[in-house]
């Protein structure tokens, strides 16, 4: 089979399920294929213009969602309380760093993980991992972990379901920024250590009082634009969804308007990789601490080779205790070679550790840290700090410790509910906006 973008053969695709009937994949993935798509050339586009001003330093990238979202929790009350939670991020960011501010979830589509174990083992029974509910289901049985590639259909499905809330939600009046507003400082009331944030309440509140005094146009503050993204893990999948855009023959992966490459699968000859480099959406590569800066370079050589602003995002995952150190060559060679990119900040996957309890976890403080550490550098270097990409919930779930929140120890096994990774609660997700807020307006 020909690659996405030549005449050879594909390179092997790593973190893939074992699908073990052939012809019901084949029947599957072509269901995607007649399917219509999930988003559109000119949404993707719109997106690239909105990165090349973060790449440019004249907006801040917001990006979040939950790890791996699931079937059950597709729910209205579940998209809107992340959807909210990233508005009122976005409000606190956008006045703070005196920028625009792109919002983008982790939404419609992170329905599938890589998994470090390809099987699991439970009092001498052997099982494939759960991969998501893309692939299979979390019982702990045969037939609930043996992948099934009908999953795909109802990832698709979900995926339609949840993008249409999201649109309505943004241009429904959901997102009108005195509302937004008002969410926050009921926040500040609220939180145990909102003293600390009551100044910049003030100020936004000032700031709009100022605007509707002086008889400006609010009408553009009642709606917000908002793309979806998630990890381009299962190839079969995005292959089925890439579409060719019959005005300009390029290709769009239609799943979602920015698809990243994660640290498990961007090896730079890869499946992965290469398919990022046949589709003309924004593409992002996430970065961990074993990354050199030759290979940063690959990446840029075969995913931006014409070096356009907007296309490739580099989402950085070092730790709190190494970023400072790791991050600083990576970002003096590519600005070195000319590319202009998006570098962002994940503080979340380089910070997790296994509580007591046995719970996964991670500490404020060390996500904090992780983002504080980010902009230092960039600050040191005179480049601009893009963004943060979070995992996140609108939901008061005790999966992270501390933030104003409080969580400790013994709060996890409280409401431990992700199907994978450690979320920050919608607390911790405002406390991190109002100190990355000030962090932003002292540089």
């Amino acid at each position: 089979m020909a690659s996405e973008h030549g005449t050879g053969p594909r390179p092997a695709a790593e973190q893939q399920p074992e699908w073990p009937d052939p012809e019901r994949l084949r029947e599957v993935t072509g269901k995607l294929a007649a399917a219509p798509p999930l988003v559109f050339p000119a949404e993707c586009e719109t997106l690239r213009t909105r990165l090349a001003a973060v790449a440019r330093g004249e907006a801040v990238l917001l990006q979040g969602g939950d790890c791996a979202e699931t079937f059950a929790t597709a729910t209205q009350e579940s998209v809107a309380g992340k959807l909210r939670t990233l508005l009122q991020m976005a409000v606190v960011l956008a006045h703070g760093a005196a920028l625009p501010v792109v919002k983008v979830g982790r939404m419609a589509g992170q329905f599938a993980k890589p998994r470090s174990q390809a099987f699991e083992e439970r009092d001498g029974v052997r099982l494939p991992s759960y991969r998501g509910d893309a692939v299979n289901a979390p019982g702990f049985s045969v037939r609930e972990r043996t992948p099934d590639p009908a999953r795909m259909l109802r990832m698709y499905e979900t995926s339609s379901t949840t993008l249409n809330l999201v649109r309505a939600l943004t241009t429904g009046g959901f997102a009108d920024l005195a509302q937004v507003h008002e969410w926050n400082r009921a926040f500040v009331a609220a939180a145990p250590s909102g003293w600390r944030y009551e100044r910049l309440a003030d100020e936004i509140q000032r700031a709009l009082a100022f605007l509707r005094a002086c008889g400006g146009d609010t009408r553009p503050l009642a709606t917000a634009e908002f793309h979806v993204s998630h990890e381009a893990l299962l190839l079969d999948y995005e292959r089925a969804l890439t579409r060719t855009d019959p005005q300009t023959g390029r290709s769009y992966g239609t799943s979602g308007h920015l698809l990243w490459v994660g640290e498990r699968t961007r090896r730079p000859d890869g499946a992965h990789i290469d398919y990022a480099a046949g589709v003309r959406n924004p593409v992002a590569v996430k970065l961990g601490p074993s990354v050199t800066a030759d290979t940063v370079l690959r990446y840029v050589d075969r995913l931006d080779p014409d070096r356009e602003p907007g296309r490739l995002t580099f989402v950085v995952r070092m730790g709190a205790e190494r970023v400072r150190d790791l991050l600083t060559p990576l970002v003096e060679k590519v600005g070195a070679e000319g590319a202009l990119v998006c570098w962002v900040c994940d503080p979340m996957h380089g910070n997790t550790f296994v509580a007591p309890s046995g719970h996964k976890t991670r500490h404020f403080d060390a996500i904090a840290d992780e983002v504080k550490g980010f902009v230092e550098v960039h600050r040191a270097l005179g480049t601009h700090p893009g963004g943060v990409h979070l995992e996140l919930t609108g939901d008061d779930v005790t999966e992270c410790l501390g933030g104003s929140s409080t969580v400790g120890p013994a709060d996890l096994p409280r409401r431990y509910e992700t199907a994978c990774d450690p979320r920050l609660n919608q607390a911790q997700a405002l406390d991190l906006a109002f100190l990355l807020a000030d962090w932003y307006r002292a540089g």
